[in-house]
């Protein structure tokens, strides 16, 4: 069964830094593209960071320069480490397949960034 786990979110103040956490199961991770999405209240969720098996990685011009996606195939565990954060990121932070599979959303993990 697939299966995502987040872990990693907390209350933070703003130029503060997070590493948020994604275990998965039920997929053949050490190929599969894989994406951080957050959705903030009241908006859409969004992919904001995504990277390939083979480790390409691309990012949305919200977080650009200053979010880091990476994985690490022996833990079926990617990560999103977050520096700089600002209000507008705060968010439920979700990781699943780039593209999503549908249905297979985790609990997702709460970053908050206010003073």
């Amino acid at each position: 069964q697939v299966q995502f786990e987040e872990s990693g979110g907390d209350l933070v103040q703003p130029g503060g830094s997070l590493r948020l956490s994604c275990v998965a199961s039920g997929i053949f991770f050490r190929i599969a593209p894989m994406g951080w999405y957050r959705q903030a209240p009241g908006k859409a969720r969004e992919l904001v960071a995504s990277i390939t098996g083979a480790g390409i990685t691309k990012y949305s011009d919200s977080v650009k320069g200053r979010f880091t996606i990476s994985r690490d195939s022996a833990k079926n565990t990617v990560y999103l480490q977050m520096k700089s954060l600002e209000s507008e990121d705060t968010a439920v932070y979700y990781c699943n397949t780039d593209p999503a599979r549908g249905g297979f959303w985790g609990q997702g993990t709460q970053v908050t960034v206010t003073s």
